[in-house]
């Protein structure tokens, strides 16, 4: 991977932008053969993979063969590795790991915005959409005031890792101008504690980049060493004139932007072309696929939380009347079963699977969510109604799954009714999931101090969800 830097403006913007922990803490997870964490609290770590756009529910875990045509669609559920269980039946990989699985079906919406932007919030940070998100739409930008991601919580809570953030997303950050998602950032944690954002590519999917973290030009790491002598004599100039406390906070972001930059460790642990082709081959050489494996590179070097957003497919766009993910507006069955599933499947198998046999997934929680789910009735206005056999925008309720971390695994919680439009049977909030992953990594003070030093809750309203581990 390349080590590039643009100019010196770049690498102040690097300094000012805030990695969650950059500092990071010591002591990378156990390898393979170390004794398993089964119990409530003591993952190391939280893989949360997004499938952007919103999933269907009804056509991948909560499935409903004995709804009316209209509603159901024409795939099957097929049986899988955990009695009762079913999952569709374009994911028979992901059924050999259903042991593996908590899949919880009743997780309510709550708010009927079917927009994207308030479904990325609610499900990212826990915390229920305001009315700006009525009100503005696609047009509501991330503010500074905003309920923090919950990587971001996690990275705050955890001591900062001796080489790493404590947070990083990959291998894309949710955006298309101006359209930039809110709720995957630290919001009023500060932004000392946004993730790491990695870049990876369709083109060429065994690669990253970390545009606001790489050199370029005739900028070495040795020549960054002595522009970092020369920034630290103007930060004691500024020290006269400026507020000391935030002359402090630009201090600790610049040299913590500076080490990572020198750091061989950095690049390392991105490097997936380190691992063998079987390996590789297992996840699928795709842009997902290879996202999650990195994932499980991260989690092995003891990174706190790493989330993987589906990356959408311009390729698809037009035949699924979509941005190329999950939005599948037009042509759902098609899209799902010829494209999203089968990468899904392979790629989420494989993760499980190696975590697995290298003694990880018991100390490492994966999480699958999206924004939202389908509408049960089939037909989008968008695509023709019926005809166009699509699935449009559904907020009042979508299928969560965990894995590992503690999670007991190899079951379904709750349910929704017959048609699969709402939860009908022990219901949960985004919040409550949200809550639980906290619980999950060990995370019981939920408090936190605003930038006058009171004291908040950062998740007052939600409970563990008790029953899944």
């Amino acid at each position: 991977m390349s080590r590039h830097f643009a100019t010196r403006r770049d690498f102040l913007q690097v300094a000012t932008a805030g990695f969650s922990g950059m500092a990071f803490s010591a002591g990378k997870a156990r390898r393979a053969g170390a004794a398993p964490v089964a119990s409530r609290g003591n993952a190391r770590s939280t893989i949360l993979l997004f499938l952007c756009g919103g999933a269907s529910h009804l056509d991948s875990w909560d499935m409903k063969p004995k709804a009316p045509v209209e509603y159901r669609g024409p795939f099957q559920p097929i049986q899988t590795s955990a009695p009762g269980v079913t999952l569709c039946e374009h994911l028979p990989l992901l059924a050999q790991q259903a042991h593996h699985l908590a899949v919880v079906n009743s997780v309510d919406g709550q708010v009927n915005t079917n927009d994207h932007h308030a479904g990325y919030y609610h499900n990212l940070t826990g915390h229920r959409p305001d009315q700006s998100f009525v009100t503005l739409g696609n047009n509501r930008t991330p503010f500074p005031d905003d309920w923090p991601f919950m990587g971001s919580v996690v990275g705050s809570k955890r001591r900062p890792h001796a080489e790493l953030p404590n947070a990083i997303t990959l291998p894309h950050k949710p955006s298309k101008a101006p359209y930039t998602r809110p709720g995957q950032f630290a919001g009023r944690l500060g932004v000392q504690h946004n993730p790491l954002y990695v870049q990876g590519s369709h083109a060429t999917p065994l690669e990253f980049t970390m545009p606001s973290l790489t050199l370029s030009g005739d900028v070495t790491p040795e020549r960054l060493a002595s522009r970092e002598s020369l920034l630290g004599t103007l930060d004691r100039t500024r020290q006269g004139f400026d507020d000391a406390i935030a002359v402090t906070r630009w201090s600790t972001q610049r040299e913590r932007a500076a080490s990572l930059l020198m750091a061989s460790s950095t690049t390392r642990a991105f490097d997936v072309s380190r691992e063998s082709a079987a390996t590789r081959e297992r996840y699928g050489q795709t842009v997902n696929g290879t996202s999650l494996l990195a994932a499980r590179r991260l989690v092995e070097e003891g990174v706190p939380f790493v989330t993987v957003f589906w990356y959408e497919d311009e390729k698809l766009r037009n035949k699924c009347k979509s941005a190329g993910g999950w939005d599948t507006h037009g042509n759902n069955f098609e899209c799902l079963k010829q494209d999203l599933l089968p990468e899904l499947d392979q790629g989420l198998s494989a993760l499980l699977g190696d975590l697995h046999d290298r003694g990880l997934l018991d100390q490492t929680l994966v999480m699958v969510t999206s924004e939202m789910g389908r509408k049960p009735q089939i037909g989008d206005p968008r695509s023709g109604g019926a005809s166009g056999q699509g699935r449009d925008h559904w907020t009042h309720c979508l299928t969560d799954l965990l894995a590992g971390g503690g999670i007991r695994g190899g079951h379904t919680y709750g349910a929704t009714d017959r048609l699969g439009g709402y939860p009908a049977d022990l219901p949960v909030t985004p919040a409550d999931v949200t809550r639980t992953v906290y619980a999950a990594m060990g995370i019981e003070d939920l408090t936190a101090k605003d930038k006058d030093g009171r004291v908040y809750n950062l998740l007052q309203e939600s409970k563990v969800i008790e029953a899944l581990f």
